[in-house]
């Protein structure tokens, strides 16, 4: 069953929001295509929860040879990955999951890359371990699993720190985008900054950087490293050799 905490709405509020909150949007999509092979002819990858399809339409446009299933829990994101894919949608399939579940994690063929951005930590910690086990068992030899994604910092100061520099940082966005702070104070209305809420978010359940190396590691991800870190946000990946 899809986390009914997780509405069409939402999906609305996040394709109207996510440019202005979603730190250097841009660079982080460059790091994730930079730490994917170059694939060959007939490759495919994976995208879990693909949102409005920026990443998978930017993998397609990357990549002309790459096949790409970009999966999600809403049709409305579907749909807009669909709208983004453009003239190369007939290299995407596109499909509804409930990521806790387990089948998509048995895809057709062995994977060239499974690449993830702000989905994982929708999972509980035991719920993270068993996807990174089966994304690992999922992909072919010399392939990449690529997650862009929040994190729980260690310390008080840590998140004080987050929450800051994620408010600058969209504050920042909607300036640079806009020219006014229409898209900052909506962001602030909505309590968007997930550094800044004071109860637990049945939606949003990040956790440590170390945590999420470890668990990586554990499940047989080689060369897991970091590439990225701001705001909260970090860009880790693992290989399998």
């Amino acid at each position: 069953m899809a986390d009914p905490a997780w509405t069409e709405d939402t999906s609305a509020a996040f394709r109207d929001l996510s440019h202005y909150a979603v730190p250097e949007r841009e660079i982080q999509l460059e790091t994730i295509l930079a730490l994917i092979p170059e694939p060959q002819d007939g490759a495919t990858a994976m995208e879990i929860c693909c949102g409005a399809g920026e990443l998978t339409s930017s993998m397609l446009a990357r990549f002309p040879t790459l096949r790409v299933m970009a999966l999600d829990g809403s049709e409305s994101m579907l749909k807009a990955t669909r709208a983004a894919a453009g003239s190369t949608a007939e290299r995407l399939q596109t499909a509804i999951i409930d990521i806790a579940a387990t089948g998509w994690r048995i895809p057709p063929e062995p994977l060239h890359a499974v690449v993830s951005s702000l989905a994982i930590h929708h999972l509980d910690g035991p719920g993270k371990q068993r996807p990174f086990a089966d994304i690992h068992g999922a992909l072919k030899p010399g392939g990449v699993f690529v997650m862009a994604d929040l994190i729980e910092p260690a310390t008080a100061a840590g998140r004080t720190v987050a929450a800051e520099t994620c408010d600058a940082e969209t504050r920042r966005r909607a300036l640079d985008t806009d020219g006014t702070l229409d898209g900052y104070e909506r962001f602030v209305a909505e309590d968007w900054n997930y550094y800044r809420l004071q109860e637990p978010d049945p939606v949003d359940m990040p956790s440590s950087v170390g945590d999420l190396f470890d668990w990586m590691r554990a499940a047989g991800f080689a060369g897991v490293d970091l590439h990225w870190m701001k705001a909260g946000h970090v860009i880790m990946s693992g290989l399998l050799v």
